[in-house]
């Protein structure tokens, strides 16, 4: 068993958080869109963990059912008095748990009262996330290879998708929750990024509680 790191937005940790994102889909990389796929081994089975698809055979970058995987969120370490202490003697706090327009600093800081200030606490980005300072654990159950529009609706659920719960607020109440999902994607990945239709790794994951 091995574990992995991976990122993920607020809105996704709080899903996660809540019990309701158990999958989660990442672009094939180092793919060579001129080489045919398909999805399913000899067997009729879907591929999983690694994936033949007429050029050299990929792996999951993030491991096979059974390994585990760590979620690199936007995180702060707060001093538990006015004295500045390494970050061992320090709390931590997750940008996640702040309501999505809320701009405070970690400690509920105003941001205003930060500003050109750099002993203040500060949100550092996600990429940055050292293991001891993650608090969510997954495990793997499965992996699967498909296009990113071949998403249905249960499993845009599964990613986390319910429309008029706070997810995509800005988006038609009324809208198929892999319409929802899609909104999700674009606001993640850009605008276009959703018509151009991926091939992604299907990672469905259970939490992993201590």
């Amino acid at each position: 068993m091995k574990e992995r790191p991976i990122l993920m937005k607020g809105a996704m940790v709080r899903a996660v958080l809540d019990g309701r994102k158990t999958q989660t889909r990442r672009i094939v990389k180092q793919l060579d869109p001129a080489m045919s796929a398909c999805t399913t081994g000899n067997d009729g089975r879907p591929m999983s963990v690694c994936w033949a698809y007429g050029g050299p055979v990929l792996h999951c970058p993030y491991g096979k059912p059974g390994d585990r995987i760590w979620v690199r969120e936007t995180f702060g370490y707060v001093s538990p008095d006015e004295n500045q202490r390494p970050h061992s003697e320090c709390n931590i706090e997750y940008r996640a748990d702040l309501a999505p327009d809320c701009t405070d600093r970690p400690g509920s800081w105003p941001v205003e009262e930060c500003a050109g200030d750099p002993e203040r606490p500060r949100w550092r980005p996600s990429i940055h996330m050292p293991r001891a300072a993650s608090r969510i654990l997954l495990e793997i159950v499965s992996v699967r290879v498909e296009r990113l529009n071949d998403c249905s609706d249960a499993d845009a659920r599964a990613e986390g998708a319910l429309g008029g719960h706070g997810v995509i607020p800005s988006y038609n109440y009324h809208a198929t929750p892999s319409e929802h999902f899609s909104h999700l994607w674009e606001s993640i990945n850009g605008t276009g990024s959703w018509a151009a239709n991926p091939w992604v790794w299907v990672i469905e994951f259970k939490r992993v509680m201590s």
